[in-house]
């Protein structure tokens, strides 16, 4: 298996609430954190790149310096004229954040319109990850070409990682986003959905529910998280539950989910088992929720 993380989708300008009234801009993303976070937890040997489309403003080149300064290889993101980057607000009320975003314009948007260039950029990665996000923010032709370029990649040996991420105001329609959500689940060998996520969208109405639909669907492995409640995980021939430490004291969920799926993924990746697993995103998930903002610079990952 090759050595190369790669991760796809839209990194925004983040602003993020200080505590003391202010807002401290940063740069994020959902599968910017996971990748952020996989950096950190994965060994040395392993590159870890990200995949996007930006602007050629002043803070495109800013978001691109803070990718290679976080050591995630860039090479192959695309630059565009017409383009910039989005950017999004964290509120947040009692440790659970809300979102404002501004990303019409986001040039992500634009991140499969040249099949040839999506093609070169998933050739040679180990694992490919991305999100409902990553398919959300994409035009239906381009989100049908992503999903081939996937599947190409893994008749060459990828393997696929996906974290569905409803986020049903992104999308055309709901029924839009169950179908392309459930067609990706197909090319994937790993599906992090969270319960609380598939609940509200698919009416599932246990996380055992959601594994056994994604299963179906043609997922190999579902990691099902549920917050601070068990976390379900299940394959064609087993299925295991696991319960989290508990964390006494959240101060801010984002990217929660996020850094689970970078230590779950970088321990399972590195000849982890899956108890093994589970335990590594668990307890990164439990360090990054007490402390503010998606990425947590002095957390001890190991």
């Amino acid at each position: 298996m090759s050595l190369k993380f790669l991760a796809i989708g839209e990194c925004m300008v983040e602003m993020a609430p200080t505590g003391e009234g202010t807002y401290a801009m940063g740069f994020a993303g959902d599968t910017l954190n996971t990748a952020w976070y996989a950096r950190k937890c994965l060994p040395a040997d392993w590159t870890v790149g990200y995949y996007t489309a930006v602007g050629r403003d002043q803070v495109s080149e800013q978001m691109l310096s803070f990718l290679k300064e976080s050591d995630l290889e860039t090479a192959a993101i695309q630059k565009r004229d017409d383009r910039t980057v989005g950017l999004y607000m964290i509120q947040l009320k009692d440790g659970e954040r809300s979102f404002a975003y501004w990303r019409s314009q986001s040039a992500a948007r634009c991140l499969a319109a040249d099949g040839t260039h999506l093609a070169s950029a998933l050739s040679g990665a180990g694992l490919i990850y991305f999100s409902g996000i990553t398919l959300a923010i994409l035009p239906s032709e381009d989100r049908a070409k992503f999903l081939d370029a996937l599947r190409t990649a893994r008749k060459a040996g990828a393997k696929t990682a996906f974290d569905p991420n409803l986020r049903p105001r992104l999308w055309e329609d709901a029924d839009t986003m169950r179908a392309s959500v459930t067609e990706a689940a197909g090319c994937c060998d790993f599906l992090m959905p969270s319960f609380e996520d598939e609940l509200a969208h698919f009416g599932d109405a246990t996380p055992d529910v959601s594994a056994d639909r994604y299963l179906a669907a043609g997922a190999g492995m579902v990691v099902v998280k549920n917050g601070p409640e068990e976390v379900i995980c299940a394959d064609a021939g087993s299925r295991q539950a696991f319960q989290p430490a508990p964390v006494s004291s959240i101060v801010d969920t984002t990217a929660a989910g996020d850094s689970f799926n970078a230590a779950f993924l970088a321990k399972y990746l590195s000849g982890g088992d899956v108890p093994a697993s589970v335990d590594a995103g668990a307890r990164l998930a439990g360090k990054v929720i007490q402390h503010r903002g998606a990425l947590v610079a002095c957390l001890e990952t190991a």
